[in-house]
Order: C-alpha cells, then sequence, then structure tokens
C-alpha cells in the first residue's frame, strides 16, 4: 500500500473586501489575482439618458439557476456585441422622446455587505423562451462591471457571471428605466501544494475543482480543471471537493473545502512523493543504456507507470516498488522505496551472462 498524507490548511479574509479574482479567459488559460474592488481599473463612463440609480436601490436575491437550460452554450439570436445608447432627443423625464425600448441597469456584489464589484463581471440577456432547439436564445451580453442594455418590452433572464460563481435572475422589462443589484453569494478560493512546510511545489502540480454532488454514474461535475498553483477560482458560496495532482502517475491528495460569501480560502494540499529517474547500466555508476522499456509496479502487481528511454522520469507517491527492465529481449527486474521529497536516480544493473539481475542501486 502506498502512504502519503493529506493535511490542508484555511485562512479566510476579512469579508468586507470584495474579492478581485482575474477571471480566466476562454483561449489564455491564465488566472491571476488583479486586486482588491477598490483599486481596481475604472469603466469607461457610459452616456444614459438619466442619471444612473443607486447602488442601493432594488438590491435583489438571485434565483434559482436555470441549470437545464442554461448548462450549454445557446445559439446567439444576434451579434453579442452591445449597441450603443445615445438617444438625439429626450423627453421631459430624461428618457428618450418616442422610445419603444427599456434601459437596463445592472450591478452586482458578492454580498450584501460587500462594494458593488467593478470589473470581472460577464453580463448574458436570454429571452425567457426557447427556439427550435431547446436553448435560451442570447439577446445581448456585456464584460467588465455595471451593465446597461436597451431591451424591447418582455420577460429576459439575466445570467450574471463572475468566474465560477453565477447567478440568474428573471425581469420583466416595460418602456423605461430600470435597475437591479446582483447578490452573488460568492467567495474565492486559493490553492497551492507541497511535501512539507518548507517545501512547496511550483511546478508540475494541478488542481481540479469538482462539485460534492454524484451523477447517476456516481461521478462528480468537474467545475474546471488543470489549474496551476497560486491560483484563485471565483465560486459560488458551497463545499468543493478539490484533487490535486503532482506529475502524472499516482501523487494524487484530495480534500472538501468550504468557501464562504465574501471571502477567500487558502487550501494548502500536502503530497508525500518524490521524483525518480530509472537508468539501465552494466555497472553501478556507469552509462545508461538506451531502447529500455520500463513498466514500475506496486508491491499487488498492479501497473502504476510505463515508459520508454534511457532516462525515464516520474513523480511516485512514496512507498515500495518493483521496477522491470526490458532490453535487447532480456528481462531485469529490481525493487527500490520512495521517501517523501527525496529526488533520486535509481540504477538497475544488468548482466551480460544471467537475466537475474543484481538489486537495484540508489544514487
Amino acid at each position: 500500500m502506498l502512504n502519503h498524507s493529506l493535511r490542508i490548511r484555511k485562512l479566510a479574509i476579512c469579508a468586507a473586501m470584495a474579492i478581485a479574482l482575474a477571471l480566466p479567459s476562454a483561449t489564455s488559460g491564465m488566472f491571476g489575482l488583479s486586486g482588491y474592488a477598490w483599486a481596481q481599473s475604472e469603466e469607461t463612463a457610459v452616456r444614459a439618458p438619466r442619471e444612473k440609480p443607486s447602488p442601493e436601490e432594488l438590491v435583489s436575491e438571485p434565483e434559482a439557476p436555470v441549470e437545464n437550460l442554461l448548462d450549454r452554450p445557446p445559439e446567439p439570436l444576434f451579434s453579442d456585441a452591445l449597441l450603443p445608447y445615445a438617444p438625439a432627443t429626450q423627453g421631459a423625464n430624461g428618457f428618450p422622446a418616442g422610445a419603444s425600448e427599456g434601459v437596463l441597469y445592472l450591478m452586482a456584489r458578492l454580498t450584501r455587505d460587500t462594494e458593488p464589484l467593478t470589473n470581472g463581471l460577464v453580463w448574458r440577456i436570454y429571452s425567457e423562451t426557447t427556439n427550435s432547439d431547446g436553448k435560451l436564445e442570447l439577446v445581448a451580453k456585456s464584460e467588465g462591471g455595471n451593465g446597461e442594455f436597451r431591451l424591447d418590452p418582455g420577460v429576459y433572464l439575466i445570467h450574471t457571471g463572475y468566474g465560477y460563481a453565477t447567478a440568474v435572475n428573471r425581469i420583466v422589462m416595460g418602456r423605461k428605466v430600470e435597475s437591479k443589484m446582483v447578490i452573488l453569494n460568492a467567495g474565492g478560493v486559493k490553492l497551492n501544494a507541497a511535501l512539507d512546510q518548507e517545501t512547496p511545489l511550483k511546478a508540475n502540480v494541478k488542481f481540479d475543482v469538482y462539485g460534492m454532488e454524484f451523477n447517476e454514474r456516481g461521478e462528480r461535475r468537474l467545475i474546471v480543471g488543470d489549474i496551476p498553483p497560486e491560483t484563485i477560482v471565483r465560486l459560488n458560496a458551497d463545499t468543493y471537493h478539490i484533487v490535486s495532482r503532482y506529475g502524472e502517475t499516482n501523487s494524487v491528495v484530495r480534500a472538501d473545502v468550504q468557501v464562504l460569501p465574501g471571502k477567500l480560502t487558502e487550501a494548502m494540499l500536502y503530497h508525500d512523493a518524490a521524483e525518480i529517474t530509472l537508468k539501465l547500466v552494466n555497472e553501478g555508476g556507469g552509462e545508461a543504456i538506451a531502447n529500455t522499456s520500463w513498466s514500475v509496479l506496486s508491491p499487488g502487481g498492479d501497473v502504476v507507470v510505463e515508459a520508454t528511454g534511457a532516462f525515464p522520469s516520474f513523480v511516485l507517491a512514496t512507498g515500495d516498488y518493483e521496477v522491470i527492465a526490458r532490453n535487447n529481449g532480456r528481462l531485469f527486474r529490481d525493487t527500490f522505496e520512495v521517501k517523501n521529497g527525496d529526488d533520486r536516480e535509481v540504477e538497475v544493473l544488468a548482466s551480460s551472462r544471467s537475466d537475474k539481475a543484481a538489486p537495484a542501486k540508489v544514487n
């Protein structure tokens, strides 16, 4: 049995701060921290038909998300580009004379107690009806901070995205100005891994974030995967299943982490593992023999990893292993042990007269 330990440390940061977690773009796959809300860049001012409503007005709790319709990308009804709104004439109430559309202002907060978010938001406006494919029609989209839309009278669904935190609200639009403050009830988690208190892991480590529920196949829903260390992920307040993978073999650590609304949780997952390099040599300290095929087995005989080459390297969880080297029709079998943080070479000695190799030599 391979032994590895899991320890986790969580630190909650003040709820009065809005978490400015830089969102990964669909193309870059990168994450980062853009600063707290009060230090974020200002949005370009948009000309409005009248003074924007106060963020304190019409604060609404998010409604239940329409998951069965929003779990796949809808077909846009028309371009995602938001048309500029700059009416030439205005009525006495500040609204364009003879206008047939309403104006919708949208703002969002992490919680009721935090400041309105000024960037990192993605607003999508959907019609409430579905098309022939059963998808919601995307009417308009805006990214950045506050959202402003011109909409025909009717019923719409407002999808608010902030990282992987989302909320869906329903609104009935007429020919007037409407304002809505969306409460996301969201926070963030910052993920890191280490071998011990003094040995953080910065490379060859990835994280996956899953929901807690299992589907009919007994699988959890993957929310976001392949996250590098030091990444801050925005999420709805909830408990999540975190998987940390060090290397590509069997060093895997799991933990359940709670994300609190308006707070940043720091999670450190600890691996018990080391990087091992294998060499088939004619004598100790000799040159590695090329064109060698390798199999690393657990004590129970299960294949852990296979490779071909003179110097294959793997990250392996701590424990005992058996290694099989195949070269020029001959087979050499030995054992070795992996200790936490002890990166090293393991030499397998080849014999020119016997297929029975000497015990593996560790450098």
